[in-house]
Protein backbone atom coordinates (compact mmCIF):
# COMPACT_ATOMS: atom_id res chain seq x y z
CA UNK A 1 0.00 0.00 0.00
CA UNK A 2 1.63 3.42 -0.94
CA UNK A 3 2.36 5.26 2.05
CA UNK A 4 0.73 9.02 2.16
CA UNK A 5 2.79 11.97 1.23
CA UNK A 6 3.03 13.64 4.60
CA UNK A 7 1.02 17.03 5.11
CA UNK A 8 3.19 20.26 4.47
CA UNK A 9 1.74 22.91 6.07
CA UNK A 10 4.72 25.34 5.47
CA UNK A 11 3.54 25.28 1.90
CA UNK A 12 1.27 27.83 2.95
CA UNK A 13 3.64 29.86 4.80
CA UNK A 14 6.15 30.13 1.75
CA UNK A 15 5.29 33.24 0.68
CA UNK A 16 3.74 36.75 1.58
CA UNK A 17 0.84 36.72 0.11
CA UNK A 18 -0.25 32.98 0.73
CA UNK A 19 0.35 34.51 4.09
CA UNK A 20 -1.61 37.36 3.47
CA UNK A 21 -4.65 35.49 2.01
CA UNK A 22 -4.95 32.93 4.81
CA UNK A 23 -4.46 35.21 8.45
CA UNK A 24 -7.17 34.70 10.01
CA UNK A 25 -7.42 37.91 12.98
CA UNK A 26 -6.15 41.55 11.27
CA UNK A 27 -5.41 44.27 12.93
CA UNK A 28 -6.83 47.96 11.88
CA UNK A 29 -6.66 51.39 13.67
CA UNK A 30 -9.88 51.66 13.60
CA UNK A 31 -9.61 48.80 16.20
CA UNK A 32 -8.17 50.80 18.44
CA UNK A 33 -8.69 53.52 20.99
CA UNK A 34 -6.21 55.79 22.06
CA UNK A 35 -6.35 57.16 25.95
CA UNK A 36 -6.10 60.67 25.83
CA UNK A 37 -5.02 62.58 29.28
CA UNK A 38 -6.14 66.35 30.11
CA UNK A 39 -5.43 68.91 32.50
CA UNK A 40 -5.31 72.51 33.28
CA UNK A 41 -1.40 73.95 33.02
CA UNK A 42 -0.03 75.35 30.01
CA UNK A 43 2.61 73.07 29.36
CA UNK A 44 2.62 69.21 28.34
CA UNK A 45 3.78 67.10 31.04
CA UNK A 46 5.37 63.40 29.86
CA UNK A 47 4.01 61.13 32.02
CA UNK A 48 6.42 58.89 33.81
CA UNK A 49 6.10 55.17 33.28
CA UNK A 50 4.25 55.80 30.11
CA UNK A 51 6.98 56.68 27.35
CA UNK A 52 5.36 59.08 24.67
CA UNK A 53 2.23 59.80 26.32
CA UNK A 54 1.70 62.87 28.28
CA UNK A 55 -0.11 65.02 30.16
CA UNK A 56 -1.98 67.46 27.97
CA UNK A 57 -3.92 71.11 28.28
CA UNK A 58 -7.73 70.85 26.31
CA UNK A 59 -6.25 72.56 23.12
CA UNK A 60 -3.31 70.83 22.84
CA UNK A 61 -5.66 67.22 23.33
CA UNK A 62 -7.79 68.71 20.62
CA UNK A 63 -4.66 68.88 18.08
CA UNK A 64 -2.81 65.64 19.69
CA UNK A 65 -7.09 63.52 18.20
CA UNK A 66 -6.57 66.22 15.13
CA UNK A 67 -3.18 64.12 14.48
CA UNK A 68 -4.05 60.98 15.37
CA UNK A 69 -7.49 60.97 13.39
CA UNK A 70 -5.00 61.20 10.36
CA UNK A 71 -3.57 58.06 11.15
CA UNK A 72 -6.73 56.37 10.99
CA UNK A 73 -7.87 55.87 14.69
CA UNK A 74 -11.08 56.80 15.59
CA UNK A 75 -11.91 56.72 18.82
CA UNK A 76 -10.34 58.27 22.04
CA UNK A 77 -10.96 57.50 26.14
CA UNK A 78 -9.97 61.15 27.36
CA UNK A 79 -9.31 61.25 31.13
CA UNK A 80 -8.69 63.93 33.45
CA UNK A 81 -5.63 65.18 36.17
CA UNK A 82 -7.56 66.91 38.59
CA UNK A 83 -5.55 69.14 40.82
CA UNK A 84 -5.21 68.05 44.63
CA UNK A 85 -7.03 70.74 45.80
CA UNK A 86 -9.84 70.28 43.57
CA UNK A 87 -10.33 66.91 45.29
CA UNK A 88 -11.99 65.62 48.47
CA UNK A 89 -13.56 62.30 49.73
CA UNK A 90 -16.53 62.44 48.24
CA UNK A 91 -15.18 63.33 44.25
CA UNK A 92 -17.26 66.13 44.42
CA UNK A 93 -15.58 67.75 41.62
CA UNK A 94 -16.97 64.98 39.29
CA UNK A 95 -20.32 66.76 39.25
CA UNK A 96 -18.88 70.36 38.48
CA UNK A 97 -20.14 70.98 34.60
CA UNK A 98 -17.69 73.44 34.61
CA UNK A 99 -14.64 71.13 35.02
CA UNK A 100 -12.01 70.16 33.17
CA UNK A 101 -13.76 66.91 31.75
CA UNK A 102 -16.97 68.85 30.72
CA UNK A 103 -14.74 71.44 29.27
CA UNK A 104 -12.59 69.33 27.17
CA UNK A 105 -15.31 67.29 25.83
CA UNK A 106 -17.27 70.14 24.56
CA UNK A 107 -14.35 71.52 22.47
CA UNK A 108 -13.78 68.49 21.01
CA UNK A 109 -16.80 67.46 19.96
CA UNK A 110 -17.41 70.97 18.73
CA UNK A 111 -14.42 70.86 16.72
CA UNK A 112 -13.68 67.37 15.77
CA UNK A 113 -17.28 65.73 15.49
CA UNK A 114 -15.79 62.90 13.42
CA UNK A 115 -14.01 61.95 16.59
CA UNK A 116 -15.51 59.17 18.61
CA UNK A 117 -15.58 60.51 22.31
CA UNK A 118 -15.44 58.10 25.32
CA UNK A 119 -15.33 59.37 28.80
CA UNK A 120 -14.80 57.61 31.99
CA UNK A 121 -17.67 57.30 34.64
CA UNK A 122 -15.62 56.84 38.14
CA UNK A 123 -14.62 58.87 41.12
CA UNK A 124 -10.80 57.81 40.98
CA UNK A 125 -9.40 60.90 39.53
CA UNK A 126 -11.47 63.03 42.21
CA UNK A 127 -11.25 61.79 45.44
CA UNK A 128 -8.50 62.05 47.96
CA UNK A 129 -8.14 58.49 48.73
CA UNK A 130 -7.98 57.28 45.42
CA UNK A 131 -10.81 54.70 45.14
CA UNK A 132 -13.33 54.37 42.43
CA UNK A 133 -16.59 56.29 45.04
CA UNK A 134 -17.80 57.66 48.56
CA UNK A 135 -15.25 56.17 50.81
CA UNK A 136 -17.19 55.48 54.16
CA UNK A 137 -15.09 57.01 57.03
CA UNK A 138 -16.53 53.73 59.38
CA UNK A 139 -15.63 51.12 57.41
CA UNK A 140 -13.15 52.35 55.61
CA UNK A 141 -14.57 50.71 52.48
CA UNK A 142 -16.41 51.69 49.11
CA UNK A 143 -20.19 52.45 49.56
CA UNK A 144 -21.91 51.34 46.87
CA UNK A 145 -25.44 53.49 46.83
CA UNK A 146 -24.12 56.67 47.19
CA UNK A 147 -21.10 55.93 44.69
CA UNK A 148 -24.08 54.94 42.07
CA UNK A 149 -25.91 58.08 42.57
CA UNK A 150 -23.19 60.52 41.68
CA UNK A 151 -22.04 58.29 38.56
CA UNK A 152 -25.65 58.72 37.18
CA UNK A 153 -25.44 62.18 37.16
CA UNK A 154 -21.79 62.59 35.93
CA UNK A 155 -22.92 60.49 33.08
CA UNK A 156 -25.63 62.47 31.92
CA UNK A 157 -23.11 65.37 32.01
CA UNK A 158 -20.94 63.75 29.95
CA UNK A 159 -23.44 62.63 27.08
CA UNK A 160 -25.04 66.71 27.79
CA UNK A 161 -20.66 67.95 27.26
CA UNK A 162 -20.48 65.58 24.00
CA UNK A 163 -19.26 61.89 25.10
CA UNK A 164 -20.67 59.67 22.71
CA UNK A 165 -19.81 56.88 25.27
CA UNK A 166 -20.23 57.02 28.52
CA UNK A 167 -17.86 53.65 30.31
CA UNK A 168 -18.26 53.28 33.82
CA UNK A 169 -14.94 51.66 35.50
CA UNK A 170 -16.11 51.74 39.09
CA UNK A 171 -17.42 47.93 39.47
CA UNK A 172 -20.49 49.04 41.64
CA UNK A 173 -23.07 47.08 41.45
CA UNK A 174 -26.12 48.22 39.66
CA UNK A 175 -24.69 51.27 38.28
CA UNK A 176 -25.48 50.07 34.72
CA UNK A 177 -28.61 49.97 35.40
CA UNK A 178 -29.10 53.24 36.90
CA UNK A 179 -26.61 54.96 34.35
CA UNK A 180 -28.88 53.49 31.45
CA UNK A 181 -32.47 54.69 33.06
CA UNK A 182 -30.69 57.97 33.84
CA UNK A 183 -29.76 59.18 30.50
CA UNK A 184 -33.21 57.91 29.02
CA UNK A 185 -34.53 60.28 31.41
CA UNK A 186 -32.72 62.89 30.23
CA UNK A 187 -33.29 62.31 26.64
CA UNK A 188 -30.03 60.63 26.14
CA UNK A 189 -31.01 57.22 24.27
CA UNK A 190 -28.34 57.44 21.61
CA UNK A 191 -25.32 57.90 24.06
CA UNK A 192 -23.91 54.41 24.89
CA UNK A 193 -22.18 52.23 27.28
CA UNK A 194 -19.15 50.80 27.46
CA UNK A 195 -19.40 48.69 30.88
CA UNK A 196 -15.58 47.65 32.74
CA UNK A 197 -17.76 44.85 33.35
CA UNK A 198 -14.83 42.62 33.97
CA UNK A 199 -12.05 44.66 35.54
CA UNK A 200 -10.12 42.68 37.66
CA UNK A 201 -8.22 43.82 41.04
CA UNK A 202 -5.00 44.23 39.24
CA UNK A 203 -1.45 45.34 39.97
CA UNK A 204 -0.94 46.69 36.57
CA UNK A 205 -2.61 49.63 36.88
CA UNK A 206 -0.27 51.45 38.53
CA UNK A 207 1.21 53.68 35.90
CA UNK A 208 -2.22 55.25 34.78
CA UNK A 209 -2.80 55.84 38.69
CA UNK A 210 0.09 57.71 38.91
CA UNK A 211 -1.23 59.52 35.76
CA UNK A 212 -4.00 60.74 36.70
CA UNK A 213 -2.53 61.28 40.15
CA UNK A 214 -5.02 58.38 42.26
CA UNK A 215 -2.38 56.90 43.17
CA UNK A 216 -1.60 56.38 46.86
CA UNK A 217 0.08 53.76 49.45
CA UNK A 218 3.10 52.04 48.39
CA UNK A 219 4.41 51.35 44.89
CA UNK A 220 0.71 53.24 43.97
CA UNK A 221 -0.53 50.08 44.97
CA UNK A 222 -4.23 50.80 46.32
CA UNK A 223 -6.26 48.03 47.34
CA UNK A 224 -9.68 47.89 45.53
CA UNK A 225 -10.53 44.00 46.33
CA UNK A 226 -13.71 44.50 47.32
CA UNK A 227 -15.02 45.97 43.76
CA UNK A 228 -13.07 44.90 41.48
CA UNK A 229 -12.77 40.53 40.73
CA UNK A 230 -10.19 38.31 42.16
CA UNK A 231 -7.70 37.64 39.07
CA UNK A 232 -8.26 33.85 39.95
CA UNK A 233 -11.90 34.30 39.15
CA UNK A 234 -13.41 33.56 35.66
CA UNK A 235 -16.63 32.23 36.11
CA UNK A 236 -17.20 35.25 38.51
CA UNK A 237 -16.36 37.46 35.38
CA UNK A 238 -18.77 36.45 33.09
CA UNK A 239 -21.48 36.35 35.73
CA UNK A 240 -20.39 40.10 35.84
CA UNK A 241 -20.89 40.79 32.05
CA UNK A 242 -24.02 38.64 31.70
CA UNK A 243 -25.33 41.10 34.54
CA UNK A 244 -24.47 44.10 32.81
CA UNK A 245 -26.04 43.13 29.45
CA UNK A 246 -29.38 42.14 31.28
CA UNK A 247 -28.58 45.95 33.28
CA UNK A 248 -28.08 47.80 29.22
CA UNK A 249 -24.54 47.49 28.65
CA UNK A 250 -24.05 48.05 25.10
CA UNK A 251 -20.76 47.04 24.72
CA UNK A 252 -18.81 44.71 27.61
CA UNK A 253 -14.73 45.45 28.88
CA UNK A 254 -12.36 42.85 29.91
CA UNK A 255 -9.22 44.83 31.57
CA UNK A 256 -6.56 43.99 31.88
CA UNK A 257 -5.98 42.42 28.39
CA UNK A 258 -3.06 40.67 28.03
CA UNK A 259 -3.05 38.16 31.27
CA UNK A 260 -6.62 37.66 30.62
CA UNK A 261 -7.15 36.39 27.27
CA UNK A 262 -8.86 33.28 28.53
CA UNK A 263 -11.34 35.74 29.98
CA UNK A 264 -11.85 37.45 26.68
CA UNK A 265 -11.74 34.08 24.94
CA UNK A 266 -14.79 32.50 27.24
CA UNK A 267 -17.17 35.64 27.13
CA UNK A 268 -16.59 35.80 23.21
CA UNK A 269 -18.00 31.95 23.48
CA UNK A 270 -20.97 33.37 25.85
CA UNK A 271 -21.97 36.66 24.54
CA UNK A 272 -23.30 38.44 21.40
CA UNK A 273 -22.80 41.28 22.70
CA UNK A 274 -19.50 43.74 21.31
CA UNK A 275 -16.21 42.83 23.40
CA UNK A 276 -13.50 45.63 24.03
CA UNK A 277 -10.42 45.40 26.09
CA UNK A 278 -7.85 47.31 27.71
CA UNK A 279 -4.37 46.96 27.44
CA UNK A 280 -3.71 48.26 30.63
CA UNK A 281 -0.37 51.05 31.44
CA UNK A 282 1.53 48.15 33.37
CA UNK A 283 1.08 45.83 30.17
CA UNK A 284 2.46 48.51 27.78
CA UNK A 285 4.80 50.26 30.42
CA UNK A 286 6.08 46.09 30.64
CA UNK A 287 7.13 46.44 26.69
CA UNK A 288 8.65 49.73 27.06
CA UNK A 289 11.13 48.64 29.49
CA UNK A 290 11.91 45.49 28.16
CA UNK A 291 12.61 46.98 24.53
CA UNK A 292 14.35 49.53 26.24
CA UNK A 293 17.17 46.82 28.14
CA UNK A 294 17.53 45.67 24.33
CA UNK A 295 15.44 42.29 25.47
CA UNK A 296 13.07 42.60 22.79
CA UNK A 297 12.27 44.80 19.62
CA UNK A 298 9.45 47.15 20.72
CA UNK A 299 6.81 47.38 17.76
CA UNK A 300 7.02 43.47 16.86
CA UNK A 301 5.78 43.26 20.81
CA UNK A 302 3.18 45.68 20.40
CA UNK A 303 2.02 44.12 17.47
CA UNK A 304 2.00 40.42 18.97
CA UNK A 305 0.28 41.72 21.80
CA UNK A 306 -2.45 43.43 19.93
CA UNK A 307 -3.49 40.41 17.85
CA UNK A 308 -3.30 38.11 20.83
CA UNK A 309 -6.15 40.11 22.07
CA UNK A 310 -8.08 40.36 18.60
CA UNK A 311 -7.74 36.26 18.43
CA UNK A 312 -9.31 35.69 21.94
CA UNK A 313 -12.16 37.36 20.73
CA UNK A 314 -12.38 41.15 21.30
CA UNK A 315 -13.64 43.38 18.45
CA UNK A 316 -11.68 47.01 19.45
CA UNK A 317 -9.00 47.58 22.12
CA UNK A 318 -7.82 50.35 24.12
CA UNK A 319 -4.60 50.64 24.16
CA UNK A 320 -1.33 53.22 24.68
CA UNK A 321 0.41 51.31 21.56
CA UNK A 322 -2.36 53.24 19.26
CA UNK A 323 -0.12 56.14 17.33
CA UNK A 324 2.39 53.64 17.25
CA UNK A 325 0.84 50.91 15.86
CA UNK A 326 -1.43 52.74 13.51
CA UNK A 327 1.69 54.16 11.98
CA UNK A 328 3.28 50.91 11.51
CA UNK A 329 -0.17 49.93 9.62
CA UNK A 330 -0.11 52.15 7.43
CA UNK A 331 3.62 50.96 6.44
Amino acid sequence: MEILQIRRFRRLRSHAGIRDLLQENHLDPKHLVLPVFVHDERESQEIVGLPGHYRLSPPEALNYIRDSLGLGIRAFSVFPVVPQLSKDMQGSEALNREGLIYRTLKLIRGQLPEALLIADVALDPYTTHGHDGVLDVKTRDVDNDATVAILEKMAVYLAAAGAHFVAPSDMMDGRIYAIRSALNANGFHQTGIISYAAKFASCYYAPFRSAIGSATGTANYLDKRTYQINPANIREAIRECKQDEVEGADILMVKPAGHYLDVIHCLRQNTMFPIAAFQVSGEYAAICAAAEKGLLYRSQAAMESLIAIRRAGADFIFTYFAREVAELLRG
